[in-house]
């Protein structure tokens, strides 16, 4: 399955190998003449149902320095779940490289299409 997000890009390749010590890929193309691709790659590295999740995150063609490790919460209450995620830099400096570019929009957009899903399911 290919989606395609506001500004064109594509996610070409999505593979999660969901177990601690299993890994992910993650893919993307921007445009469907693009032959550029940014491609993304991790290890699953604590797997708790139903409300954990840590993995790592290190770019094919690095444009910070280091990995980002993520953890990812979800804690239901009266019905409603609550989705958290913590991104933690090897340095203050790659922090604030990503800090300094517009990826926050795009991150934002798979919230709300994920927002969307989920109201769609109800």
């Amino acid at each position: 399955m290919t989606t395609t997000n506001s500004t064109g890009a594509s996610l070409t390749v999505c593979e999660v190998g969901l177990k601690a010590g299993g890994t992910l890929r993650f893919v993307w193309r921007q445009g469907a003449d693009s032959t550029t691709d940014m491609g993304m790659r991790g290890v699953y590295r604590e797997v708790v149902p139903p409300g954990r999740l840590v993995h790592s995150e290190r770019f094919d063609v690095p444009w910070y320095p280091g990995e980002c490790v993520i953890t990812t919460g979800l804690v239901e209450r009266g019905g409603q779940t609550t989705f958290t995620a913590k991104l933690r830099y090897e340095s203050r400096e790659a922090r604030d490289v990503v800090l300094g570019t517009p990826m926050e929009h795009g991150v934002a957009e798979c919230y709300d299409k994920l927002a969307e899903l989920l109201a769609s399911t109800r």
